[in-house]
């Protein structure tokens, strides 16, 4: 067996190799970020003679920076192992001098593998990484797309100010299409109530009446908006990217359902979890067997209590302490939030909180506490959700 030790950064990458007894048979070398890197690698092994078989590969789950060697390795047919960075520090602070470079990193990370101390990276690892990218994109879209809406109502108030008198929100398909074409009380008042009246019937599938048509043409007229033809612009922009937008989750959400439907994964089991939410879930977790118990996976996703202590003082509130994974934290308090109405054992427990007098958010977090254990253990043991789970 050999050990090779691979130390990840952005552009250029280290990597040493070890023999079966720890022996370091090559020293640090540089390998590119690059196929002409991974290349070079695979001569390196080729000079010494080592089989892609007799291999294993260790690297710490650090970010991005890794996944193309990680792939390029894999299909290569390397067995790889996916070692946690306090692993190699812990090894570090054992060592009198504590110098960290990425040349002693690779050393660490050989000392690692060897102590078996890392996670077997499998093939299922390469689609959990493309649904983490993905919901993570997702995200940033849907962020993007709410600011979007709030500078949309912002122009809105200032330019057509009376228009929340006929729309309940501006963010009704009806009201987007009027605004697509009449963004002012200018465009709307010299438009004839028939064609406004169609236009809107159309577009929220006839619950939109003539006399409503007449009304909106009237409040138009007496419009207290301001005269400003830019802001009719900025509609119109505003409109067309949210709209791009839309079509952009609407093509995430597909791709996110064809790698979940692939990977039949027993999260969505779980009532009332769709595939979106079960993604970010599921991609953020990676692989369960990194978490040695379900308190080491409620401090990843940062709903471990944060306990403040000093001398004889201890906090009477003790709130969580928000490190680790900020999205999975999200989708676990919203899974949370959504399977109190799905579940019945959920929701006498919630319920059972806010006898105790625990506000809403309060018991919601002890629920998020209750499904984490839960998901570690279907992870685990690769079951589906069971009512009777909850004890």
């Amino acid at each position: 067996m050999y050990y090779i030790g691979f130390d990840i950064a952005k552009e250029n990458h280290y990597a040493s190799i070890a023999d079966s007894n720890g022996e370091v048979i090559q020293e640090a070398f540089l390998v590119k970020n690059s196929i002409n890197g991974f290349n070079f690698f695979m001569g390196k092994l080729k000079e010494k003679n080592i089989n892609i078989s007799d291999c294993l590969v260790g690297m710490e789950s650090t970010g991005h920076y890794g996944e193309n060697l990680i792939q390029f390795l894999h299909n290569k047919g390397f067995n790889i192992g996916i070692i946690n960075p306090i692993q190699t520090d812990a090894l570090r602070n054992s060592n009198i001098r504590k110098t960290k470079t990425d040349k002693i990193d690779t050393y660490l990370i050989i000392q690692s593998l060897m102590l078996k101390h890392y996670t077997p990276f499998v093939s299922k690892d390469i689609k959990i990484l493309e649904l983490r990218s993905l919901s993570r994109h997702r995200d940033d879209v849907l962020k993007y797309r709410t600011k979007l809406k709030v500078r949309l109502v912002s122009f809105v108030d200032q330019l057509f100010p009376e228009l929340n008198l006929i729309f309940n929100s501006i963010h009704l398909k009806s009201c987007y299409a009027l605004l697509s074409q009449y963004p002012s009380p200018k465009d709307v008042a010299s438009t004839r109530v028939d064609a406004l009246a169609n236009l809107l019937s159309k577009a929220s599938k006839g619950h939109f009446s003539l006399d409503k048509a007449h009304k909106l043409k009237e409040l138009a007229k007496s419009s207290i908006g301001v005269n400003n033809s830019s802001l009719s612009i900025q509609i119109k922009h505003s409109l067309k990217q949210i709209e791009l937008l839309d079509s952009q989750i609407k093509e995430i959400d597909l791709k996110i359902k064809e790698i979940m439907d692939e990977l039949n994964s027993v999260i969505l089991t779980i009532p009332g979890i769709s595939y979106t939410l079960g993604a970010i879930i599921l991609s953020e977790i990676g692989n369960i067997d990194k978490f040695a118990s379900p308190t080491k996976l409620l401090a990843f996703e940062g709903l471990d209590p944060s306990v403040k202590q000093s001398g004889n003082f201890n906090a009477t509130i003790i709130k969580m302490s928000k490190r680790g994974s900020k999205l999975l934290r999200y989708a676990m308090l919203r899974a949370s939030g959504i399977i109190i109405w799905n579940s019945e054992t959920y929701n006498a427990y919630y319920n059972r909180k806010l006898s105790q007098g625990k506000t809403h958010n309060n018991a919601v977090c002890h629920v998020a506490h209750k499904l984490t254990r839960v998901i570690f253990h279907m992870l685990k043991e690769n079951v589906e959700f069971k009512e009777q789970l909850e004890n």
